[in-house]
């Protein structure tokens, strides 16, 4: 009765007081969930999964999954980029993954997300457009990549960007010829050719968040109980061969004085600290696509 006891006070606690209940963990060096401030959760990749799609991926990142999968269509390309295909990434993050969204259109945050993640895929270029050309003018691949959380406990963009990635991998298309006599493009039953991925390319992301309060702290792969609390958040992405494509800093609405955040504080070193950790990191996630 006494642990019970214990137990419920502490969830108590934590409800009433989350910033002082994070800064208790930190002043000893750890998190709620175990973690110490600059460890990742582990992560686990399952390609493959959907059947019905022409790829897919299920990625585990702590607690939170996202599922990945890849419907390929025959489109008309535009009038300007005759040879460029289509990529559409987009995220759902459905009422059911977390009580913080609500059922209905989607959400901000969902946008928000599907934006950085198309941003994240153009940067990287791991999947020319040209190669998606059926017939120049007339016929292109159009892909439409769909990502649902089926269990949202932070840092989703950096697990929807790792399941993309792993479910571009998966993915094949039939063997596809147009016919300028009929202008129609049949597509092979029994021959099916992987995506024309540059895998020097590949690209994950890694995301960090700044915690304020007595002892400002750099948290690497956040949880959905520390997101509400960090003054900033920073993710940067790496390629496979170490170089860093692109760093997007967010400063949340908390502390918009910088008051706190550990990178407005400290600078370009704490960047630095940053990217080194991340690059560390991502040749571990590299590895999962092996």
């Amino acid at each position: 009765m006494a642990v019970q006891s214990d137990a419920l006070r502490a969830q108590i606690f934590q409800r009433l007081h989350p910033h002082a209940y994070l800064e208790r963990f930190l002043a000893e060096g750890v998190r709620p969930d175990g973690r110490e401030p600059r460890e990742w959760r582990d992560v686990s990749i399952n390609v493959g999964s959907i059947t019905t799609a022409n790829g897919s991926a299920l990625v585990r990142m702590g607690k939170t999954i996202i599922v990945c999968g890849i419907k390929a269509e025959i489109a008309e390309p535009e009038l300007d980029a005759p040879d460029l295909g289509f990529i559409v990434p987009n995220i759902d993050l459905p009422a059911i993954c977390s009580p913080k969204f609500k059922p209905g259109p989607p959400s901000e945050e969902a946008q928000v997300l599907s934006e950085r993640l198309n941003d994240a895929l153009v940067r990287s270029n791991i999947l020319p457009l040209c190669t998606l050309c059926i017939s120049s003018g007339r016929a292109v691949w159009c892909l439409y990549v769909d990502a649902t959380c089926l269990n949202y406990d932070g840092n989703a963009f950096d697990a929807t960007l790792v399941a993309i990635i792993a479910a571009l991998g998966n993915t094949t298309l039939p063997q596809a010829t147009f016919d300028p006599d009929t202008t129609t493009t049949m597509c092979s039953r029994t021959i099916r050719v992987p995506l024309s991925l540059n895998k020097n390319r590949r690209v994950v992301s890694l995301s960090f968040g700044c915690v304020g309060g007595s002892t400002p702290t750099l948290l690497a792969d956040p949880t959905s109980f520390e997101e509400p609390l960090l003054t900033s958040a920073i993710s940067i992405i790496v390629d496979v061969e170490g170089r860093v494509v692109s760093t997007e800093r967010a400063t949340m609405g908390e502390d918009d004085d910088g008051e706190g955040d550990v990178l407005a504080s400290h600078g370009t070193g704490s960047l630095e600290k940053c990217v080194l950790v991340a690059k560390e990191r991502a040749v571990v996630l590299h590895k999962l696509f092996e």
